[in-house]
């Protein structure tokens, strides 16, 4: 066999910087190309190859999202349960209420993983209007709660239309945007009509004096227009936007400068509101936690130091009763998640899948670490749930029904003698999607 001849490379230049294209400029390079070579190897052989596909990414996302929700009911039982006895209520009560929306979440979800994501486009225009039609709803009829009006009430249950938007919204920007297809190198295609659709939810959220959900939304847009394919520079100029008006409604409203001025400069507003004191009990819950904890159901800060404890700042009491290995194990859970939907993501070649899965990949992902964030000291106060741990029945179903929309799609990466068998079929329209090429049919 004969070797191809290389160029010889010169040397060093005095000064120590490699020259273009030499052995030493090129080892960054290659490191990276080594540790992807590592990662797809990775995954190769976790998952299987061809027709041996074990569905791994299945049953991994599957395996995170059930262990977030089992550590979530224990630790909204062990969170709730002081207030709940102060207030004479069961100390189970809560618990109780989040394990039924489970249930009825985790049947919702094996439904969804059994259907062909294609038979859910039919539900995007539905879905999208009765969200916007219950978002307005709730400034009619609406429960305000700690200044948010976003609940409503029915029959001693709340719910919350702005969770179930987050999902209709996402279903309908897929489907959409897949529809739009290449037209969306145009700034007209993508400013219409998915924007308006979108800044009517976030205005109706806003309305309510959701700003955490708010940005959620805004995330979930963003992420659409991602997956997509939108030009890059369309999102320098909403960027720009957005940073305005974020800027805007955080000056002219005196309670959000106040989160942002006591979490910049660690005191008080000029009134004499601590709108810090969450954030700092939760770090001295997180400090008090250790290594390993005081213990499950241990916790002193849920003794009415940290309002609330078992809704946004429930990270607060893990850190405390289970300490550094807690969070650490939460943290790893999410991080399963995430690589696991992001395989699903990067294996669809068709736009509307992908930006499906895309979107819930960010929404999920992107409203834990804000929640962390929050908890942690990087960011100001927002009431921003953790997904799958926090109390909200709502919040839970939803994430739930979301994950059961990307496990659909993770069961057409296993091998068909694996694959658990669907419930409803999609069955494409006569002279369109089933029509077969000339040469492929058989000769009589």
């Amino acid at each position: 066999m004969v070797s191809t001849p290389t160029r010889q490379q010169g040397a060093t230049p005095k000064g120590g910087k490699p020259r273009p294209g030499s052995t030493a400029a090129r080892q960054p390079a290659a490191a990276g190309a080594q540790l992807r070579t590592l990662y797809r190897r990775f995954w190769s052989t976790l998952e299987g190859t061809g027709k041996s596909r074990n569905g791994s990414t299945y049953y991994l996302i599957l395996g995170a999202t059930l262990a977030l929700t089992a550590i979530g009911i224990m630790m909204v039982l062990s969170a709730s349960s002081v207030e709940s006895i102060a207030a004479g209520k069961s100390p189970y009560g809560d618990a109780l209420k989040q394990g039924v929306f489970a249930a009825i979440g985790i049947f919702t979800m094996f439904v969804l993983s059994r259907i062909n994501v294609v038979w859910l486009k039919r539900l995007a225009w539905p879905a999208v209007g009765a969200a916007v039609l219950l978002l307005g709803l709730v400034q009619v009829v609406g429960t305000e709660i700690n200044g948010n009006r976003n609940w409503i009430d029915l029959g001693g249950i709340t719910f919350q239309p702005s969770e179930a938007a987050k999902l209709a919204l996402a279903l309908w920007l897929a489907t959409v945007l897949a529809r739009k297809g290449k037209l969306l190198s145009r700034w007209q295609h993508v400013l219409v009509p998915a924007i308006p659709m979108a800044a009517i939810v976030i205005v109706l959220i806003l309305v309510g004096n959701d700003l955490g959900t708010a940005m959620i939304i805004m995330m979930i847009m963003a992420a659409a227009l991602f997956f997509a394919g939108v030009p890059l520079y369309l999102f320098g100029i909403a960027g720009i936007i957005a940073a305005a008006g974020t800027a805007v409604m955080a000056v002219t409203s005196s309670n959000r400068m106040c989160r942002i001025t006591s979490w910049w400069t660690g005191q008080s507003c000029a009134d004499g509101i601590d709108a810090n004191y969450q954030a700092t009990n939760g770090m001295y819950g997180l400090a008090s936690g250790g290594w390993l904890g005081v213990g499950l159901g241990q916790s002193r800060q849920k003794y009415s130091w940290i309002p609330e404890a078992h809704n946004d700042f429930i990270f607060a009491i893990i850190g405390e009763e289970l300490g550094l290995v807690g969070t650490v194990v939460v943290l790893v859970l999410f991080a399963i998640l995430g690589a696991a939907i992001y395989r699903v993501v990067v294996a669809q070649e068709d736009m509307f899948h992908r930006v499906l899965a895309g979107t819930i990949m960010v929404w999920l992902l992107g409203q834990a670490t804000v929640n962390m964030s929050v908890v942690t000291g990087l960011m100001p106060v927002i009431g921003v749930p953790l997904p799958f741990i926090s109390y909200g029945g709502s919040a839970l179903l939803m994430s739930l029904c979301a994950v059961g929309v990307v496990l659909s799609l993770a069961r057409e990466q296993m091998a068909p003698a694996m694959r658990p068998k669907r419930m409803l079929k999609f069955r494409p329209k006569p002279g369109r999607d089933n029509k077969q090429p000339k040469n492929s049919r058989k000769r009589a």
